[in-house]
């Protein structure tokens, strides 16, 4: 299923493969939308991503309020585990860049009981806004060295996908994916909220109230603005 949004191609078919030319993987929610629309490098790299999935309950209601077409929400956290089962069945390689080493300890654990077929690799850079020259190299020799199938980059949105855009073509990866929060969610540092809460549309709430401090801003800023642009484009579509 693909469905154009505006600028942004969106797609729900996750990769059946390990192989081929390199996929770079994002998400788009109603908040990574109205930060891209303000940050021009921020917006490339959403839409020059090879698979960019709705992670996102407000994509989901747009696509069918605007075209009328109905698409799933692909959470980065299903994307994750989609592409363990491929190296867990591939005997694979991963590379996790990102979070701390507390974190990255405790995601090999559970990889190691869960997947036991993947050989896991890792590295945590330095917390800074922006990397230099060194850095990025230290990250990228990292990676070489590895030479994993799959990179999985969690280092938040819009960080993360920039700096893919930016090393994308001196990685000599299958797969880069940018999923942010679900490191945490698999090392289980932060709770992802019950299925329940997922299945009714609102694993936005439970999060909202264990970190109100982090995403109040999406809630209560972005939120409102993707719904006005919604309203907008339905009433321009229409005059």
């Amino acid at each position: 299923m693909e469905v154009r949004f505006k600028d942004y191609i969106i797609q729900t078919q996750l990769p059946v493969s390990l192989t081929g030319n390199q996929c770079v993987i994002n998400t788009i929610n109603p908040h990574s939308y109205c930060i891209a629309e303000e940050d021009p490098e921020f917006k490339r790299a959403l839409t020059t991503s090879d698979l960019l999935l709705p992670d996102g309950v407000g994509i989901v209601w747009a696509s069918r309020f605007l075209y009328g077409i109905k698409i799933r929400k692909v959470a980065g956290y299903d994307l994750h585990l989609h592409l363990l089962g491929l190296l867990n069945q591939n005997h694979g390689k991963a590379f996790y860049l990102g979070s701390t080493d507390e974190t990255l300890e405790k995601i090999k654990i559970r990889l190691q009981s869960e997947y036991p077929n993947i050989e896991f690799h890792c590295y945590s850079p330095p917390f800074k806004p922006e990397f230099d020259e060194q850095d990025n190299m230290d990250i990228q020799n990292a990676i070489s060295d590895a030479n994993p199938n799959v990179l999985f980059v969690g280092m938040t949105a819009p960080k993360q996908e920039k700096w893919v855009l930016q090393n994308k073509a001196l990685l000599d990866v299958n797969i880069i994916c940018s999923i942010g929060a679900v490191f945490d969610f698999y090392a289980g540092t932060v709770k992802r909220p019950s299925k329940v809460w997922i299945d009714l549309g609102l694993e936005w709430l439970p999060r909202l109230v264990n970190e109100p401090r982090r995403l109040w801003k999406r809630t209560f800023i972005s939120s409102p603005k993707f719904i006005f642009y919604l309203i907008n484009s339905r009433y321009s579509a229409s005059t």
